[in-house]
Parts: C-alpha cells; sequence; structure tokens
C-alpha cells in the first residue's frame, strides 16, 4: 500500500480565509482514499510537533504540498515550518547534511539527501492569472512558468532527494474564480499522475 502525506500550507488572512486549499486538500485526501493508499495530513493552523513531521516525511512514498503563492513563495507559516521541521531533519534523518565531504568541500552541494525513493508534489493557488506566466511580454514575470517561480520550494524538496512530479496550480482564485474547473482539473491531474 502506498502511503501519502499531504501538507496544507495555507495561513488564514481576512481576505483568503483558505477554503479552496483547504476543498483541494480533501479532494486530495479522498482521491487516494479511493486509490487504496494510505494518507497522514498537516495542516498549518493546527499544532505539530516537529519529530512527528519528519516521521511523517520518512513513513510517506509521496508528499504533497497544498499551499497559496503568496507574496512570490510559500506562507511564512509553512516556511517556518520548513525551518523547524527540516532543519531538525538535517543530520541523518532527512538528509545527511549538506552532502559534501571534507575529501570535497566545494562539491556536491545539497546531494546529502535520504528521501530517494519519496516522490512530492506541488499543489498551488495564485492570484495571478495564468496569462501572467510563460508570456515573454508580461510584465512581472517576464515568460517564467510557475515553476521557476517555485525553483526555490523545488530545491527545498531536491535537498532531501525527493523527486518531483507535475506541479498544479489554480490561477486568479481571488477575482475570477473557477472552482468548479479548478476541481475538475485536478481530479485529472492525480488520475494522470497516480495509479
Amino acid at each position: 500500500m502506498k502511503k501519502v502525506f499531504i501538507i496544507n500550507g495555507h495561513q488564514y488572512y481576512p481576505f483568503a480565509e483558505g477554503k479552496l486549499n483547504g476543498t483541494l486538500a480533501e479532494k486530495a485526501t479522498e482521491f487516494f482514499k479511493g486509490k487504496g493508499y494510505e494518507v497522514k495530513t498537516t495542516t498549518m493552523k493546527d499544532n505539530y510537533d516537529v519529530d512527528e513531521e519528519i516521521e511523517k516525511h520518512l513513513w510517506a512514498d509521496i508528499v504533497l504540498l497544498q499551499t497559496p503563492v503568496n507574496w512570490m513563495g510559500v506562507t511564512w507559516s509553512f516556511k517556518k515550518y520548513m525551518d523547524e521541521v527540516y532543519t531538525a531533519g538535517m543530520f541523518g534523518k532527512l538528509c545527511n547534511g549538506d552532502g559534501r565531504s571534507a575529501k570535497s568541500p566545494k562539491e556536491n552541494y545539497g546531494a546529502g539527501g535520504l528521501l530517494t525513493e519519496t516522490k512530492y508534489m506541488m499543489s498551488l493557488t495564485f492570484n495571478a492569472p495564468k496569462e501572467a506566466f510563460d508570456d515573454a511580454s508580461e510584465y512581472l514575470f517576464a515568460g517564467k512558468s510557475v515553476d521557476d517561480l517555485l525553483f526555490p520550494q523545488h530545491m527545498n524538496f531536491k535537498f532531501f532527494g525527493m523527486q518531483p512530479l507535475p506541479t498544479f496550480a489554480c490561477h486568479d482564485v481571488m477575482k475570477n474564480p473557477e472552482v468548479e474547473e479548478d476541481l475538475k482539473r485536478f481530479e485529472a491531474h492525480l488520475s494522470e499522475n497516480f495509479n
């Protein structure tokens, strides 16, 4: 039986209560349970134990991060989670340091990850419309993709040896939401990537 760890990184704001991220996390839980997977979850609004969170990462075959993109990155509460959990896992649990050795102190930075059999997927919600990405004529992202924007988060997972699955994104969720269509696309995305 495969094992999935779903992290809901939503941070409550008065203008963004987290309903869509919560719904997507619930849909993912239902999808995986329906396929016979074991599922564990963590939500940033709840208290968590650092050692238990490390164990969830070690237990999982797949880590799914469900999060809004705030100020071009993950929420501050998920960043705090990473600072606490991932730092605690640095030496022998999630990785063996940063991958370098005394023999080659300038080589292989970031190659010490121990979760090499673990896959990860990011599911993101944006205020930005889809058209803001992958178009060199667009002002802010200037041709960059969603994955380009989230490159630091990809590197955080890669630091622990995890392998990426295709990213899912909902766009324009505040000004022009298409929730039903997003949920259909999400189910299709999960079906394409997981048996």
